[in-house]
């Protein structure tokens, strides 16, 4: 028996008095929220969800999410989190892709229409049930369905955890890889439940008790097992924001004596502008500021330890890895610009195309094994064989490997663009350019950006007698694909750049 769940359920039984959760004026404890994972576990049983079952969870930084996510954990079924910025048929691609039985959605609001995105994805899905996460506290209606609340009346708040294994599939977590369609990495309770103990492991505990700023999406695996897991597994305060800001951020960092604070090298950039521009006081509560999504300036980190007077440890990992594979970690010597070492129970090695061991320095790609690297893509043996040997995971990053086992990235995984942390797959989008009817050709890279790291370019070779404009092209690219990923910039022309075998030179490109 090993259930991911045991991150809130022990906490609970431990201390249910102990604040759980904060969001807004809202302060919950512990048991409240273990009680609420309890309901939301009968309620799926009671509609013939159970083990093996997927439900998945559209839901921004609320106390939605751990509800939902842990009840669903509870029954022994599997949780499917789904980007909050997916539009509607790739909502519906997710949701059979996954064979999810059903689909808990917030209800959303103007900036963040969701609710109709969600309803209008699960229509075209074969899901069978839908739920609504009221965006008004304890809303018993909804024009988009069944509402939680209303739902759960009347629902017992006590569970008996269903049994299941180490290697039981916890979650499934979407990555579009480099090539075609988005692909759902399953993850087991053993994979899940160790990352976020040695994530925890790693950082000293405050004798007073933690406090976790949670800005990083809890659908996204750095979110879900840095903060989120590890965060209950410690019985740590988390106070949940869903939409990243500096000025507010650094307000609730003062005012919530955060201790722990993790995010993408864009957020600390943007914290630091706001102090430096308008003299927003430094928060003195922080003791750990971890970052990861993708590499940080240097002059970032420099200016980072100098206005706060702590280092920023970075880290690697991967959505198959669930996610920490390295660190720079705290009792060894930080190295600006790398990846650290791998983290306990964790190996780390260079190989080339052909799998063979790279000695040395490198460059080399990346390959891993350990406690935390997936079963393997979700019914794609094909695509799991390809990077998955002998318990090694290949990661398609290359990377150096100094004398003393520390990696620094020195490129990423193929054609990946990384814009404001959130991994953008070029193919992905590609093809869905290529089914506009004025479009013959595209190709995608990221272009450098000040404040996003990476912009989303694409080249665009327009059908014969086509008129299409870059306004309207990039207005069709917002509504047909998730906000962070559709590009900001049309190119067009003629011809592009390819090999003798007809493959596009992006190298040129970029």
């Amino acid at each position: 028996m090993l259930n991911l769940s045991i991150a809130l359920e022990d906490s609970a039984r431990e201390n249910p008095d102990r604040t759980a959760l904060v969001f807004g004026d809202l302060r919950l404890p512990y048991s409240l929220v273990n009680t609420v994972a309890n309901q939301v576990a009968n309620l799926l049983v009671s509609r013939g969800v159970g083990k093996g079952d997927k439900v998945a969870l559209a839901c921004p930084n609320l106390p939605y999410f751990p509800f939902v996510y842990y009840g669903i954990l509870k029954t022994g079924a599997t949780v499917v989190p789904l980007n909050v910025l997916l539009q509607s048929r790739e909502i519906a691609y997710h949701l059979d892709d996954s064979q999810a039985k059903a689909l808990f959605c917030f209800e959303g609001t103007p900036e963040l229409p969701l609710g109709e995105r969600g309803r209008a994805g699960f229509e075209g899905s074969s899901a069978e049930h839908f739920f609504v996460l009221p965006a008004a506290a304890f809303a018993t209606e909804s024009e988009y369905g069944e509402t939680l609340w209303a739902a759960l009346d009347g629902v017992s708040g006590e569970f008996e955890t269903v049994q299941t294994a180490p290697d039981d599939t916890a979650v499934i977590l979407y990555t579009s890889g480099t090539t075609g369609q988005p692909k759902g990495a399953e993850l087991s309770h053993q994979n899940m439940l160790l990352n976020a103990m040695v994530s925890d492991e790693m950082f000293p505990r405050t004798e007073s008790g933690d406090a976790y700023l949670a800005v990083l999406p809890l659908f996204h695996s750095f979110g879900q097992t840095v903060i989120m897991n590890a965060g209950f597994r410690r019985q740590a305060t988390i106070v949940l924001v869903p939409r990243f800001e500096p000025g507010p951020a650094l307000e609730l960092m003062r005012t919530e004596n955060i201790t722990l604070f993790a995010g993408v090298p864009t957020m600390y950039w943007a914290m630091l502008t706001k102090i430096h521009a308008e003299g927003d006081e430094v928060p003195t509560s922080l003791k750990v500021a971890v970052a990861g999504g993708a590499s940080s300036p240097v002059e970032v980190l420099r200016d980072f330890e100098k206005t706060f007077g702590i280092g920023i440890l970075e880290g690697y990992g991967l959505s198959e890895t669930s996610p920490v594979a390295s660190f720079n970690q705290l009792g060894r010597p930080t190295k600006p610009g790398t990846i650290g070492t791998p983290i306990w129970g964790v190996e780390m090695k260079l190989v080339d195309g052909d799998w063979k061991t790279v000695e040395g320095q490198g460059p080399g790609e990346i390959a891993i094994r350990g406690h935390n690297v997936m079963k393997g893509y979700y019914n794609r043996p094909e695509a799991t064989a390809e990077v998955m040997r002998d318990g090694w995971f290949r990661t398609g990053d290359i990377a150096t490997r100094d004398a003393d086992g520390y990696y620094a990235i020195v490129d990423r995984a193929k054609d990946m663009i990384i814009r404001g942390g959130f991994n953008v797959y070029p193919r992905e989008l590609e093809e869905v350019l290529i089914t506009h009817p004025e479009v013959s050709l595209a190709a995608v890279v990221g272009v450098a950006h000040d404040s996003h790291g990476e912009e989303v370019k694409a080249y665009v070779i327009r059908t014969p007698g086509a008129t299409i404009t870059e306004d309207e092209l990039i207005a069709w690219g917002k509504e047909n694909m998730a906000a962070y990923k559709y590009p900001r910039i049309i190119e067009f022309r003629d011809a592009l750049p390819m090999t003798a075998t007809g493959k596009i030179l992006k190298r040129e490109l970029r």
